[in-house]
């Protein structure tokens, strides 16, 4: 079954519930549907996990938390998806959202080079910000919906597989 994978590489309920930044919450962290393992808990942590990973600010963690707490998903798959937003995938995908943000607007690529100075970052972004962030959100709720879709009809998928596997006296698969 996919929740014994998942299981497996996801960080443990208390240490989510005595994160420091994720304090805020208090006995909200404590609701037992945020733990769940259920094919709609974990679409849903995929939907607002993969939506606040394109959220360009620090703390997604605390984002995808309350978003998990909001609408019932599960919370340690929340926070683990916006880790997809790491130093080493950020260029590339905010990148990637500022291009898409610039196709949407209708306006050409702004040309720049990269300093980092504090004065670039001022007036850098100040030339970038609109579509940037429009490409942030576009990309945001597209991966939010393919997500929240396709961990549907994958576990669906999954299940169905095991009771065919099952019925024929097939051995069930290791995961």
């Amino acid at each position: 079954m996919p929740r014994k994978l998942l299981k497996k590489y996801l960080p443990h309920p208390q240490e989510i519930k005595e994160n420091k930044y994720l304090r805020i919450f208090g006995k909200l962290l404590h609701a037992s549907s945020l733990w769940h393992f259920s094919r709609h808990s974990v679409a849903k942590s995929f939907a607002v996990g993969l939506f606040c990973a394109w959220i360009p600010v620090p703390f997604q963690m605390v984002l995808a938390a309350g978003g998990a707490i909001l609408f019932h998903a599960n919370l340690p798959m929340s926070i683990a998806l916006v880790w997809i937003t790491n130093p080493i995938t950020m260029p590339p995908m905010f990148y990637l959202a500022y291009k898409v943000g610039a196709f949407a607007m209708g306006v050409g690529e702004v040309p720049f080079e990269m300093e980092l100075t504090l004065d670039w970052l001022i007036n850098g972004t100040l030339l970038i910000w609109k579509p940037f962030l429009l490409g942030c959100l576009m990309i945001g709720i597209s991966s939010a919906i393919l997500g929240y879709i396709g961990i549907q009809w994958f576990w669906r998928w999954h299940v169905l597989r095991s009771w065919k596997n099952r019925k024929h006296g097939k051995a069930p698969s290791s995961h």
